[in-house]
């Protein structure tokens, strides 16, 4: 295999022209076997192969730079930078990540996990070039859908008044997961509609270019050159929005043809100032069921789809909790007309899709704007709207601003639904939902609350809208086992519910962090030993009646949570004792301060002691008669 002589993008530089072809069609063929086995992002990456053959060509990496928006189309990148021999470990525990790292290789110089970051990063490695009086290239490989985040607007506002040299390849493919939505989408549309007008403008430009004319006949002729595009497509305003914003526009460009794709980004180098390189690519390219269905093949995890003959697997597997909040707001929209569904381009991951097929006037994917969602959501409830913003919480990072300054400081009542709270397994640290509680429980006003199974997201979902102010709800990926699905205790703001009467030592277990608390109580009650155990399901407001009443009849506290425990929900509860002035030993098992690197979320939760048998051993050395 030719892929086995590549250790290096040097590699690819003297491979001779037809062999490129072939190490292309052998790059397909591993990232289908191993996201087959492994899973990963698949469709964006089958989509990206020549394009990242064409810059290995042509740039001399790791001396000119590559910075990839969000990442998750890296992994050919990956292959012809050392790493095909480690390829098999893809996302699985102590090996590759399925993201840039900045320590995993010297070629990937800028990491990322999430959307429109690319050219703010590209822009300040360029100033930083310029102010060091360097020369190497420095390109931004950024997604049509991360163009709807509006960081890259900003930068791009930057970019034209900086007018540093470097490279913006917009990989155009139509999606992110979901279709892409709004006017950029639209105007996208347009200038791929116009291949034509492209061609013949660079055409004209190569006329000037061998011209002998003065600078103020060229500017002329240049201007010209814009009104003749004009002339010869009324509508076509899209070259000229980027031009005007200081970047020269080439594209678009068939991002599958190699030869033209290395001729271009060559003499795209040569050009001073910022450049924006639109190419068109088909996701999924080369697997006819991912270009069929590149929505599903997007992402999928391991075992979905067999390599050979490209079936998905379909499993039968206990409701998500992402599914079962899809239908409590579904419900809660037919009972309530002013209920409304936000989304951030995440249709899919959230449960929204649903949500959208059951009331499509009232689902608002407002495209890869965290920011815009929550603002947006505010807005609309001034005017008495109950808008219901379903966003991952690593996400939800990203609009801290609005979340503090246009929803707690006004009170209004906005829901966050907060899907993949905790661990996440093998998307590593960029997506793990381990902060949430901590950046919004100093927030005056805000219920927080956490499901112990899917069964109680339904009732939390109601309770928040019909709260005054906003309300969070954390849930985790995936579902639990069912194995604790006993009858739910009715939900009251602020109270906690104690499911299994014991003493000395009291579990407080919030969300689905129950599960190991019970399962701990069955291995310790074996022996005699028999804890107290609570759902906790309020972050904000505690139990605070609980808590004083259940420190008075025990010795210690153990707070469980899939969560940083700085500034978490195990915080909370010594922070009120203390406050209190009530001695109370609490020993807090969450998630200490340091990345969690990608692994299975069971792995994960073992590393930092949320396991059955963990707890069980800490309440045995914590119980007196088990201590004499």
């Amino acid at each position: 295999m030719i892929l086995e002589r590549i250790a290096s993008p040097a590699d690819v530089k003297r491979l001779p022209r037809p062999e490129l072809d072939q190490l292309a069609r052998e790059i397909r063929e591993t990232l289908i076997r191993v996201c087959a086995a492994n899973g990963g992002h698949l469709a964006p990456n089958l989509g990206v192969v020549e394009l990242t053959l064409a810059l290995h060509r042509v740039l001399e990496l790791p001396r000119d730079v590559v910075v990839w928006d969000v990442s998750h189309q890296s992994y050919v990148h990956k292959l012809l930078t050392g790493r095909a021999g480690r390829f098999e470990t893809l996302r699985q525990a102590g090996g590759i990540s399925g993201f840039a790292m900045r320590t995993e290789s010297e070629y990937d110089q800028f990491g990322a996990g999430h959307a429109s970051t690319a050219i703010s990063a590209a822009l300040g490695m360029a100033t930083a070039r310029d102010l060091k009086g360097g020369s190497e290239t420095v390109v931004a490989v950024i997604g049509d859908g991360a163009m709807t985040g509006g960081l890259a607007y900003e930068a791009i506002n930057n970019a034209g008044l900086l007018k540093s040299n470097f490279i913006v390849i917009l990989n155009d493919n139509e999606m992110s997961i979901a279709p892409n939505v709004g006017s950029i989408a639209s105007y996208l549309g347009v200038l791929r509609s116009k291949p034509f007008f492209t061609w013949g403008r660079e055409v004209t430009k190569g006329v000037l270019d061998h011209v002998p004319l003065g600078g103020t006949a060229r500017k002329a002729l240049s201007t010209a050159e814009l009104a003749a595009m004009r002339f010869v497509s009324p509508e076509h305003k899209a070259p000229v929005i980027f031009e005007e914003m200081g970047f020269r526009y080439i594209g678009p460009v068939d991002g599958h043809d190699l030869d033209t794709l290395i001729d271009v980004i060559s003499n795209a180098r040569k050009i001073g100032g910022p450049v924006l390189l639109h190419v068109k690519t088909v996701k999924g390219k080369g697997y006819d069921i991912a270009e069929g269905d590149s929505r599903t093949f997007h992402g999928v995890g391991p075992g979905v789809y067999h390599p050979d003959e490209g079936k998905l697997e379909k499993k039968a597997a206990r409701i998500t909790f992402a599914q079962a909040f899809a239908d409590a707001l579904i419900a809660a929209a037919q009972r309530d007309p002013r209920v409304i569904g936000i989304t951030a381009a995440m249709p899919d991951g959230t449960g929204l899709a649903k949500f959208a097929k059951a009331f499509p006037s009232r689902y608002f994917d407002v495209g890869i704007a965290e920011a815009h969602a929550v603002c947006f959501g505010a807005g609309a409830s001034t005017r008495g709207i109950r808008p219901v913003a379903a966003i991952y919480s690593t996400f939800l990072q990203r609009a801290y601003d609005q979340i503090v300054h246009d929803v707690a400081i006004q009170q209004l009542p906005v829901v966050f639904a907060m899907d993949r709270a905790g661990f996440v397994g093998d998307d590593g640290p960029t997506h793990m939902g381990l902060y949430d509680v901590a950046y919004l429980r100093t927030l005056p006003g805000i219920t927080i609350m956490a499901p112990r199974n899917e069964y109680e997201v339904g009732p939390m979902l109601d309770l928040a809208l019909t709260l005054d102010g906003p309300a969070a709800i954390r849930y985790p990926r995936g579902s639990t086992s069912g194995k604790h699905d006993e009858p739910l205790a009715p939900l009251v703001l602020g109270r906690a519910e104690v499911l299994r009467e014991g003493s000395d030592v009291a579990i407080l277990a919030l969300g689905n962090t129950v599960d190991v608390a019970l399962d701990a109580y069955e291995l310790l009650d074996a022996d005699g030993v028999r804890p107290t155990v609570v759902n906790a399901r309020f972050v904000a407001p505690l139990d605070e009646t609980l808590l004083i009443e259940l420190a008075e009849t025990h010795h210690r506290f153990i707070t469980l949570e899939e969560h940083s425990l700085a500034g978490g929900f195990g915080s909370a509860v010594v922070e009120f004792l203390s406050d209190r002035g009530i001695v109370a030993a609490v020993e807090r098992i969450g998630v200490p301060n340091v990345l969690v690197q990608h692994a299975s979320q069971a792995a994960q939760r073992a590393q930092v002691g949320l396991s059955a048998e963990n707890v069980a051993a800490r309440v045995r050395t914590l119980t007196p008669s088990q201590t004499a």
